[in-house]
């Protein structure tokens, strides 16, 4: 079932603005916030940040982030200010963007934009994490894709065309879910998960767009596409091919921090606002 999402828009650098780091009137974050892991890139340092999404009360450790859902907004802007406070210049304002779950809706856009703010950013951007991956590899949009994002604990099918999502699945399952009460989770058990969706999305689409994007090969992204048995079974399953993404782990955020480079000094971000587009085009 599709539903509501949103693209990020590619924006052309003014030629007044310098690029990072040489530019001092301003500062960017690029930011993926996973149930596992939180990943950042900020402007003018080439390293990503990778750490675990956690954060700490009373001593104990809390984890803000569950399967593409922020649970604790507090915690999760209490996380950011201790990962990116400090690096950030003490005065003006980021520009942030953001990737959400596909099917992460206006909750999850609304809780992160409540927890970035403790970062002060000038505007906020959000843009889907499939579109993310494919940003991240100068995937050609101009053609039907599917993107396969199989996290620790969340596992995302999208189809893209024109650069915006089409379609869109997911399951709560990912890489790090051990035993449940459906069985262990296995490298058969996400093929077969992923499987499931795409075989609902070919079934479902009134055009040729998933059937185009499978010939194509599909994309994949996340902790699952270092495992061969995933890599293998699907491309099976698909009989199609299947395409690991270079460090799948930080492909989110390094499109993301893409992006953020295109955008950089771009009029549209200058104000202090956040941008959305509207619900994905149906079938």
């Amino acid at each position: 079932m599709s539903a509501p999402s949103t693209t990020a828009t590619t924006y052309v650098p003014r030629g007044r603005h310098r690029s990072w780091p040489r530019c001092r009137q301003c500062s960017g974050i690029a930011l993926d916030l996973g149930s596992a892991r939180t990943r950042a890139w900020t402007s003018g340092r080439r390293m990503i940040l990778d750490v675990p999404t956690v954060t700490f009360h009373g001593g104990s450790a809390v984890y803000p982030v569950r399967r593409g859902a922020i649970v604790d907004t507090p915690g999760t802007a209490l996380m950011l200010d201790r990962l990116l406070g400090p690096r950030l210049p003490r005065f003006g304002r980021p520009l942030l963007i953001l990737t959400a779950p596909v099917l992460g809706g206006v909750a999850y856009r609304a809780e992160a934009r409540a927890a970035v703010e403790v970062l002060r950013p000038r505007a906020v951007l959000t843009l889907p994490t499939a579109r993310a991956v494919a940003s991240a590899v100068d995937a050609d949009l101009s053609r039907p894709l599917l993107v396969v994002d199989i996290g620790a604990h969340l596992t995302e099918v999208a189809l893209l065309a024109d650069g915006d999502v089409v379609d869109a699945r997911h399951t709560a399952l990912g890489t790090s879910d051990g035993d449940g009460p459906t069985g262990p989770c296995t490298p058969t058990r996400i093929t077969d998960s992923v499987l499931a969706m795409v075989t609902a999305m070919l079934e479902q689409d009134r055009t040729s767009r998933t059937l185009e994007a499978l010939r194509r090969g599909a994309l994949l992204a996340g902790g699952g596409a270092l495992l061969p048995d995933v890599t293998c079974g699907l491309a099976a399953g698909l009989h199609a091919p299947v395409q690991p993404v270079p460090a799948p782990h930080t492909a989110a955020v390094r499109g993301a921090a893409k992006l953020l480079r295109a955008a950089h000094g771009h009029p549209s971000t200058t104000g202090s606002r956040s941008e959305d587009t509207g619900p994905i085009r149906p079938h």
